[in-house]
């Protein structure tokens, strides 16, 4: 068989946080992804020198990189400077608040310290103000280094000595040492953009862009565009297009990548994998020779040519795992197209299964489709284009992700039936063939912009938008401001047009600081305003986001009195609580849809009581499925493990730390649903304890969903 070329294509991004008018930064990510994230993926690379993949840098956030690096600062390092003696109570608050921000699986029960004070803190239990008179001065101290020292990459503890026997010390730091890893964290953060051109510069990456703040490119040239994919899709009140902001967009992106990486880039990543065949001529103008996008859009783009069935599997693979071009003015832009189902397995589903298994499969999966593609192109091999967030994911790993890409990297380049490629390298010695006659105007999420338009919040962003870039051509045509403040204020505006603000609004997403986000967004424009000595209209005072949000679950109202038989009995499980799957959007998104729908819960004087709803019927829709897992937080490492693969027969077992426990009691049953209950004593739970936990399903060892996500 011929070697497949496996396409992976890490897209690195963050929003526009800073404020460039009054020099603040709100938010920390992009400095604490950079020694995470940013700098872990470039080292897993240069780790393995015959390693090839490819990279997408998205110009704004290079820009926030540079700015710490010239003295830029942001509010949680600003607390984290300040010594823990001086600390006033409004920032010691903030400190206790704020500095739990990440994983706590992950991030904070791996290290006694950092778990000893985030159950110091209490969430959920207390506000931060009582639980400060339990923080002493060290305890504050140590918190200031233990938020900042987890998003270190493991790979750093790796290859510095100092930095090692600086977390296994663990606590009572001083401010000197404090000090100290907040100068390496910057050290760190200078590294990024030089380990990325020598990388580029020795051809193991690709480094591509993004139009440079983040647009959705297709709306900002025709919001029209939206009703390709949802036709009854409300406009904004205004929907004046702006071909040039786009063309602006991507010219200034390509710039910046020339100027940081001495070459222009040959790939872009279009934001949100957002495409119309409006945007292909400026992406052309601009020297791009080839963009990524979702296989949905080629499935729409070909009227269904190319698609997934009902059960997953895809029709006329060897027509989806190769390039196409579409064309304008007799050039040809040529376009690959993620497989969303293996992006999805590392982005959600690998996080929770042994590293070494997980890549050993991710490959086998890929060695797969070049053998189904096998003698349908010829001499061509099978492009597999695995594309996803470089940074959001890995905090989900247990060990960042470290164990999961050594294997894929180091077995990717050992295995004779893998090549691993850029995407630049595989179309230059197999460039496409087949044309795409009109392309679909979606994006790389359900192939639709319903996330950056689809809300009324959406549009009331964009009229906002709209009302602010009218007042700025206005003042622009008056010639009475000079061109550094005309220059800017389309800066400002220009980051109000990207994609992140309208990815919190509405009801799907919930970031915990929407109305943070919200604050920016508006604030961006109100700069254009203050810049041209104007007052900002009311509107931009005013919060976009309305919508109440819907908490992730509601809490049990009463005792249940439940008989676990697996039938469907409404009045049962009146009281309980409920989650809603789909409602635990974030950061990333996935494109497949969860098995189990609908999780009710809660207890009566002596047991868990729990119950899942599918789609159907819970007993076919499982049937695949060789085992249901609880898996609990608190108490933390115990699962309750139920064996499907005998249903209607369900026999259950429970494991803490990997070691069986005695079953006594525990109920399972499966029909229409599933309902099991769990005795308190089986658990190890006694009143007060807190309860955290999810419902998982596995299949042939592999874990294939997870409720909540």
């Amino acid at each position: 068989m011929q070697p497949v070329s496996l396409a992976l294509f890490w897209h690195q991004h963050q929003p526009y946080y800073p404020d460039d008018v009054t020099g603040e930064t709100l938010m920390p990510w992009v400095r604490l992804h950079g020694t995470k994230d940013y700098i872990g993926m470039a080292l897993h690379i240069k780790e393995v020198p015959e390693f090839r993949c490819t990279i997408n840098l998205v110009p704004s956030l290079l820009v926030q990189i540079l700015r710490y690096l010239d003295g830029g600062s942001d509010k949680h390092l600003d607390v984290s400077r300040l010594h823990a003696a001086d600390l006033s109570g409004e920032d010691a608050i903030y400190l206790v608040d704020n500095f739990f921000m990440c994983s706590e699986q992950t991030m904070v029960r791996p290290f006694e310290r950092y778990r000893e004070l985030y159950l110091k803190r209490a969430f959920g239990r207390e506000g931060a103000t009582a639980a400060l008179k339990r923080f002493t001065e060290s305890d504050l101290r140590d918190l200031q280094v233990w938020f900042n020292l987890t998003w270190f990459h493991e790979l750093l503890f790796e290859q510095d000595v100092e930095l090692r026997k600086f977390r296994e010390k663990a606590r009572d730091y001083t401010e000197d040492e404090k000090n100290w890893l907040l100068e390496k964290q910057m050290e760190v953060l200078g590294n990024i953009i030089p380990l990325h051109r020598e990388l580029s510069e020795s051809g193991q990456v690709e480094l591509t862009t993004t139009p440079f703040y983040h647009p959705i490119l297709p709306l900002l040239w025709d919001k029209r565009s939206c009703r390709e994919a949802m036709p009854g899709c409300p406009l904004p009140k205004y929907t004046t297009p702006y071909p040039e902001d786009a063309i602006e967009q991507i010219q200034r992106g390509v710039a910046l990548h020339k100027e940081l990486f001495g070459t222009a880039p040959r790939g872009m990543w279009p934001s949100e994998g957002s495409v119309s065949n409006d945007i292909v001529g400026p992406i052309l103008d601009a020297g791009i020779e080839w963009i990524a996008t979702d296989e949905e859009i080629l499935s729409h783009s070909t009227d269904g040519f190319v698609h997934r069935d009902a059960q997953g599997h895809i029709t006329r693979p060897e027509m989806l795992y190769r390039a196409w071009h579409v064309d304008n003015d007799n050039r040809q832009l040529q376009m690959i197209f993620r497989d969303h189902g293996l992006s999805d397995l590392i982005g959600f589903q690998y996080q929770r299964n042994d590293p070494h298994w997980a890549a050993d499969d991710l490959l086998a999966k890929v060695k797969e489709i070049g053998r189904v593609v096998e003698g349908h192109n010829g001499q061509r091999p099978a492009l597999v284009p695995i594309i996803l967030d470089g940074e959001n994911c890995w905090e989900y790993y247990p060990d960042g992700g470290v164990g999961f890409l050594r294997q894929l990297y180091q077995k990717a380049v050992s295995d004779p039936l893998v090549n691993p490629v850029t995407v630049a390298h595989h179309l230059a010695e197999y460039p496409a063939e087949h044309r795409i006659a009109r392309l679909f105007a979606g994006s790389w999420i359900n192939k639709d912009f319903y996330i950056w338009i689809g809300h009324q919040e959406d549009r009331d962003g964009w009229d906002l938008v709209h009302i602010t870039r009218e007042f700025l051509l206005k003042a622009e045509k008056t010639g009475r401001f000079d061109a550094d403040k005309i220059e800017r204020a389309w800066k400002e505006l220009f980051i109000a047009e990207g994609s992140d603000w309208y990815w919190w609004y509405g009801d799907d997403r919930c970031s915990g600081q929407d109305e943070l986000f919200d604050e920016l967004f508006r604030r961006h424009l109100r700069n254009v305003y203050t810049l041209l000595d104007e007052i900002p209209p009311a509107a931009l005072l005013r919060p976009v986001t309305k919508v109440e949000r819907r908490p992730l679950h509601t809490q049990p109202k009463g005792l249940l009195d439940v008989k676990i038989d697996g039938r469907y009995t409404y009045f049962e499980w009146l009281p309980a609580g409920h989650h809603h799957a789909g409602g635990t959007r974030g950061t990333m998104a996935m494109v497949s849809d969860t098995i189990i729908k609908d999780m009710y819960f809660g207890f009566d004087l002596s047991q868990l009581l729990l119950r899942c709803d599918t789609s159907d019927k819970a007993i076919e829709d499982l049937a695949a499925c060789d085992e249901l897992r609880i898996r609990f937080v608190d108490p933390y490492g115990v699962e309750v493990r139920v064996d499907l693969t005998d249903s209607p027969k369900l026999a259950a077992t429970i494991c803490s730390d990997g070691k069986m426990l005695p079953v006594d009691g525990v109920h399972a049953a499966i029909d229409r649903i599933f309902e099991i209950a769990v005795p308190w004593k089986s658990l190890g739970c006694k009143v007060g304890d807190m309860l955290q936990f999810a419902v998982e399903l596995y299949t042939n060892g592999e874990s294939i969903g997870r409720t909540p996500e």
